[in-house]
């Protein structure tokens, strides 16, 4: 096997066997696409975004390491869209759930669990005074935008337009590219403003005077705001009577424990929390204000808003599971550590960007703790196809990584070995931008999730 320089400095490393095959993922592939549409359940988990060479299924996980189902084993990045913080099958986190199920997970009126995670959470995130729980981020995101309808009595949503996702709901879902299905009418309630550039929604609200209801956006995603921005984002909407939500799924137990807006200072009227909040386990929170949330509830001569009444909105295994990450983060120091990992990584990785002379084609972005990369091609553009060859050579190598978002498990050997591994797919990425990227990719590249045909 050929010997690479080790980026972390020490000996000369043999770079592992690229030869890694898929027959049963392959065998398996056809069946998921006749029985699934898109072959997935979750889009960002689909054929379309990874390269040809990947594996197709997951059959286990442990810590940061999983197998597919064809034995291989690769060190995972990502985590469950980063929702797996502590890391796959996290024993105190499966103990407290199997203790749960063995009590039984479901019942004809409220399980004691719901109040004991209720008072844990509302411990950690400033300024809540009310919690409710679901199973997925999209239902307390539009759970949030309605009780902001109901509070203000207005109609328009404003988001950020510069950040992913927030639900999958029509309101949302309207915006994108991928929105057939969506009448117009309900496209046309959905503003959108840019971050960092507070004049742009002072112009909604000029634009649409007392119409805007709520504000909704990621306190931070890959750009951490400016100066005063958040505090002035607050300012604005409370001088126009708009409700302010943070939309946490991803900040939220990784930026902080009390999430961005405790390690921003700025609290908003309601936020959303999931992903981090249960290790994996299907749980998600919407937070806020009494005064707002209490219209959800029974102590109010309003009109009722139908707020967060789900069959399995608060089963007690994924509660029990979320009680007992929550201990976990604050006993073992979780964030810091997601932090210091991302950190180590980041430098290693810019080190191989340095000395394979990518600088400009290949780039490290975000907070240590949830790290994301840019790709792009020999004219500087951003590169779906450069991202396929890096993947596919990532993986070639034992890692899965459509990011390097961390979890409590990554260890500095596992650091170390995704290191070395970026720097051998460098040295393919740095030969694709002299000799063509054709000469080392293999089939077609991924593609955006949202775009408007197949």
């Amino acid at each position: 096997m050929a010997k690479v320089e080790n980026p972390t400095g020490g000996p000369a490393v043999a770079a592992p066997s690229p030869q890694r095959d898929y027959p049963n993922s392959r065998a398996l592939r056809p069946k998921a696409h006749k029985l699934i549409p898109g072959g997935a359940h979750t889009y960002a988990k689909g054929d379309d975004q990874f390269p040809e060479m990947a594996p197709g299924f997951i059959e286990r996980g442990k810590g940061c390491h999983v197998w597919d189902i064809d034995g291989n084993e690769f060190i995972e990045y990502g985590m469950g869209l980063r929702a797996v913080t502590l890391g796959h099958a996290y024993e105190p986190v499966v103990e407290a759930a199997y203790r749960q199920m063995q009590r039984g997970v479901n019942f004809t009126r409220p399980a004691a669990v719901e109040i004991e995670l209720a008072e844990a959470v509302l411990e950690v995130i400033d300024g809540a005074d009310m919690v409710k729980f679901a199973k997925n981020g999209s239902d307390v995101t539009t759970a949030a935008v309605k009780l902001a309808r109901a509070y203000t009595g207005r109609d328009l949503i404003a988001i950020c337009g510069d950040q992913p996702f927030y639900s999958f709901d029509d309101w949302f879902i309207g915006t994108m590219q991928m929105n057939a299905g969506i009448p117009e009418v309900i496209r046309e309630m959905t503003l959108k403003f840019r971050y960092n550039n507070l004049e742009s929604l002072r112009d909604l609200f000029d634009r649409f005077p007392g119409r805007i209801a709520c504000v909704l956006f990621e306190a931070e995603a890959d750009v951490p705001p400016e100066p005063c921005y958040l505090s002035g984002v607050k300012a604005l909407c409370e001088e126009r009577g708009a409700v302010l939500i943070f939309d946490e799924m991803i900040t939220g137990f990784r930026w902080h424990l009390g999430g961005a807006q405790k390690f921003h200072g700025v609290v908003p009227h309601l936020s959303t929390f999931g992903k981090a909040l249960g290790n994996g386990f299907a749980i998600a929170a919407l937070a806020g204000k009494r005064e707002i949330m209490r219209l959800g509830g029974l102590d109010h001569d309003q009109p009722r808003v139908f707020l967060l009444s789900t069959t399995h909105g608060a089963e007690g295994h994924a509660l029990a599971a979320s009680l007992e990450t929550l201990r976990i983060y604050r006993e073992r120091k979780v964030v810091e550590h997601l932090w210091r990992q991302g950190e180590r990584l980041r430098a290693l990785v810019n080190r191989s960007v340095s000395e394979n002379r990518l600088q400009g084609f290949f780039e490290m972005i975000g907070r240590p703790c949830n790290l994301v990369f840019a790709t792009r091609d020999q004219d500087g553009k951003r590169s779906e196809a450069f991202r396929t060859l890096f993947l596919q050579e990532l993986i070639r190598r034992g890692i899965i990584a459509p990011s390097f978002v961390m979890s409590f498990s990554h260890t500095d050997q596992d650091i170390d070995r995704t290191a070395e591994a970026v720097y051998e797919a460098h040295i393919i990425y740095r030969k694709a931008l002299d000799e063509g990227i054709d000469k080392h990719l293999h089939g077609r590249p991924v593609k955006p999730v949202n775009r408007r045909f197949n």
